[in-house]
């Protein structure tokens, strides 16, 4: 049987999916942030560190913060900081206590999807591909939308208004993208985060081409 990122010991996991996703280009330099739930503390959750290159991250290079309170409860070093967008991980987790983990990459494809296509709109269509499936809408010519947020220098007023539209009507799909920036994705455990964020990556590379 194939092994999963589920299968890893989280931090070690999160570690090899920057790697991975450094790789593919979707996480140049020190850009983007992964998080995963501590299954022994479900309060909290381990986060990249503020400021580190994804392509060499290793298990050690994470923080354990509170989810309520964004506490720092365990870090490698007095001086390290989580990534500056933990308040947007925080407010998944809060509204979806279901989900395990959470990935934030920055790919080209997703930002000229979003310009081109939903540039004055908080929302996205997804074309009815069969790849939506990944993401748990199993219909024949499904309608669904990628909600769009604008990406404001305060990452907290991202989170926020995050919280506000996704809390009065979840999403149907367990992402979002933050204009000009990145998605954010979201499942039940690493791999299914994992999974999805391959599969939106997918379709924004294939609206991407059709807009040319």
């Amino acid at each position: 049987m194939a092994s999963t990122y589920n299968d890893m010991p989280p931090r070690q996991a999160l570690a090899a999916i920057g790697r991975d996703f450094h790789q593919k280009g979707w996480m140049a330099g020190t850009a983007g942030n992964l998080s995963v739930k501590e299954k022994r503390e479900p309060d909290c959750f381990w986060v990249t560190t503020s400021g580190l290159p994804k392509g060499g991250l290793e298990a050690d290079d994470m923080i354990l913060v509170a989810t309520q309170s964004g506490e720092v409860i365990d870090r490698f070093s007095a001086t390290a900081k989580p990534s500056a967008e933990t308040t947007i991980h925080q407010a998944i987790y809060r509204l979806f206590p279901e989900a395990g983990a959470c990935l934030h990459v920055h790919s080209v494809e997703a930002c000229i999807a979003t310009e081109r296509l939903a540039a004055n709109a908080t929302s996205l269509w997804l074309p009815p591909l069969e790849m939506v499936k990944g993401l748990g809408i199993w219909e024949e010519n499904p309608h669904a939308e990628l909600a769009v947020f604008d990406n404001h220098l305060d990452v907290p007023t991202i989170a926020e208004e995050i919280e506000a539209r996704f809390g009065k009507e979840p999403p149907r799909i367990t992402a979002l993208m933050i204009r000009n920036h990145g998605i954010t994705v979201w499942g039940g455990d690493l791999q299914q985060a994992y999974n999805r964020v391959e599969i939106v990556e997918f379709i924004m590379s294939y609206l991407a081409r059709c807009s040319d």
